[in-house]
């Protein structure tokens, strides 16, 4: 299939075969396209949580309104920002660019000393949502990965955040939930899998100037 068709084949799915687990490289391959997410300055202020365990999920099942794909999918992927962003961050950054490039501190230090500057006066109101819209940007960028693998999945909004957060212990990792992406294999009787999808004429949402 072309990238247009398997895009066509993605939808939101609402009932995951319980029989079927991804296997080890489509893990790996999903966590590999977060990591590559392409992110603000290129700090990586986002970690994903694979939940592979079944009976941990189950219990995650309430805490999502009753939306069984948490339990039944392969895996739940969850999307977290850090409680702490800082100049630390900045630092770590940087660091990881001289090591993996080599590159020389007098070419890297007068765009470490801005983006210092502009996270020390950044309101944390301000880096938290900021963080929550590359959230977005990696769960995009997963959703695209997954359809192209033929990985059906589920993105989710619709969750007690603080409750889940208790559940997995986040909070000994600082961190907190921002999205949840079920992944799996979507089951037979599935309704919404043969149903068309539904979307305004490309006239209607691109404008060509």
């Amino acid at each position: 299939m072309s990238i247009i068709e398997k895009l066509n084949w993605r939808y939101a799915t609402k009932k995951f075969d319980t029989t079927k687990q991804l296997s080890d490289s489509q893990l790996e391959i999903l966590k590999e396209a977060f990591n590559l997410t392409a992110l603000s300055y290129g700090l990586q202020t986002l970690k994903m949580v694979v939940v592979g365990d079944k009976s941990i999920r189950e219990n995650l099942v309430a805490l999502a309104f009753g939306q069984r794909q948490v339990a039944d999918a392969s895996h739940l992927l969850v999307l977290c920002i850090q409680n702490e962003i800082d100049t630390d961050d900045v630092e770590e950054h940087f660091d990881t660019v001289k090591a993996i490039r080599n590159t020389p501190d007098e070419l890297l230090d007068p765009f470490k000393e801005q983006l210092k500057s502009t996270i020390e006066t950044m309101p944390d109101s301000k880096k938290s949502d900021w963080a929550t819209k590359q959230a977005y940007i990696a769960l995009g960028n997963l959703m695209t990965v997954c359809a192209i693998e033929e990985i059906d999945s589920c993105p989710m909004e619709g969750f007690l955040p603080e409750e889940l957060d208790k559940v997995l212990n986040l909070d000994k990792y600082e961190l907190k939930s921002v999205l949840l992406l079920p992944v799996g294999f979507r089951a037979e009787d599935d309704m919404f899998a043969s149903l068309k999808k539904v979307r305004k004429p490309i006239s209607d949402t691109v404008l060509e100037l």
